[in-house]
């Protein structure tokens, strides 16, 4: 990905391209582009980790702006943040997507195949790992339970736990960090 050498704009600059960009200036949208290209594309490789997937990324969220700019409010966060997060969103949304992808692939594979192991043992072996976790869960903090229940149990990321407990995003991954050791300890004494 080439990006052409602009000056460095403040938010400011950003922002009152961004105004333009919703007018329809496509002078303004290939400024905003050069701008920030380099940065969105940084994003999305950060999360995805794969130059493919981040440049389609980039190109996506590079056609949102130029569709929703007019949208943009400058006193919500600055154009880059703006522009920042909406590459991260869609990164993850990819990463999830993929991953979901590579288990409905897994299982569809293993279902197809007869079994070389004794089912009503595995069967058996997974509640018994659900009943020790069930059980480790009670043994943590409502605070530490309800936040690894939001991001392993409903998939939410770090930020959206965050943002449903309107709590801070370092309080969240500290409670996750935390329970996870508990629970862990816990499931392992139990076990034992």
């Amino acid at each position: 990905m080439t990006i052409s050498a602009h000056p460095t704009a403040g938010p400011d600059d950003l922002g009152a391209l961004l105004d333009r960009v919703g007018k329809g200036d496509a002078a303004a949208f290939a400024t905003f582009y050069d701008l920030t290209a380099q940065r969105v594309y940084g994003m999305a490789l950060r999360v995805i980790r794969d130059r493919g997937f981040s440049e389609e990324i980039t190109q996506e969220v590079y056609l949102t702006v130029w569709r929703t700019a007019n949208t943009f409010d400058g006193s919500s966060g600055s154009a880059l943040s703006w522009v920042l997060t909406m590459a991260h969103r869609r990164a993850v949304d990819r990463v999830r997507s993929e991953v979901a992808s590579r288990r409905r692939t897994l299982a569809h594979g293993q279902a197809a195949i007869t079994p070389p192991f004794d089912e009503v043992t595995e069967i058996s072996e997974r509640r018994e790992a659900a009943r020790l976790v069930r059980s480790g869960l009670q043994r943590l903090t409502p605070a530490q339970r309800e936040s690894i229940e939001l991001a392993y149990f409903d998939g939410l990321t770090y930020r959206e736990v965050a943002e449903r407990l309107q709590v801070a995003l370092p309080t969240v991954k500290s409670r996750i960090r935390d329970g996870m050791r508990r629970l862990r300890l816990s499931v392992a004494d139990t076990a034992a």
